[in-house]
């Protein structure tokens, strides 16, 4: 597969996640989902914003709770936008969480070269304009059947989060109310207005 084109078409084919890492399109964002792999632009400003504060929040809990608590480790391991996970073999899927937390015992012993062959426990999706409502229910579909615990979908238009669980419980919190960690980050509260404004 080249990269010349794949722009211009929204949708195109890939055969498998390794062919996804070996064949980045420059200046986008792409996931493979069931075998067909999606472009995208990257994303905005506020996005990034709010993806940054989330991820941030999240590091100073995990930092904060090992001091407390006298760990040898963090509880887990916070990732960045856009890492990549293996949800699903024959077709492929991959996902990509603006943010993602994977509890310490689950984290490989050496970081994969590639994409983690696992669904993280805390995916956060942030919303673009340009995001459709029900690609982003198969997204967080794709998370919890992959075995994610907690999804947060974060929506900076409407200043709220829709919290999904493994359960298939799920809530909605409009700011000024507070995301929990449950029971995927004990202890870890985030005020809403702290991410919006």
């Amino acid at each position: 597969m080249r990269n010349r084109g794949l722009r211009d078409d929204p949708v195109a084919r890939c055969d498998d996640a390794e062919e996804l890492l070996a064949n980045p399109v420059e200046n986008a964002r792409t996931e493979l989902v069931r075998g067909r792999m999606i472009v995208r632009e990257p994303a905005g400003w506020t996005h990034g914003d709010i993806a940054a504060r989330v991820l941030v929040a999240i590091s100073a809990h995990l930092t904060a709770e090992r001091g407390t608590l006298g760990l040898s480790v963090p509880r887990g391991r916070v990732l960045a936008a856009e890492t990549g996970f293996t949800l699903q073999r024959n077709p492929d899927t991959v996902r990509a969480p603006d943010v993602a937390d994977v509890r310490w015992d689950r984290c490989p012993a050496v970081p994969p070269a590639g994409f983690a062959e696992f669904a993280p426990d805390l995916a956060v999706e942030v919303l673009s304009p340009a995001d459709l409502a029900g690609e982003m229910l198969a997204k967080v579909g794709d998370w919890i059947t992959a075995g994610t615990l907690l999804v947060w979908l974060v929506d900076p238009s409407r200043r709220e989060a829709r919290v999904y669980r493994a359960d298939g419980s799920e809530s909605t919190l409009v700011a000024p109310a507070v995301l929990s960690g449950e029971n995927v980050l004990p202890g870890l509260l985030i005020e809403l207005a702290d991410v919006f404004d």
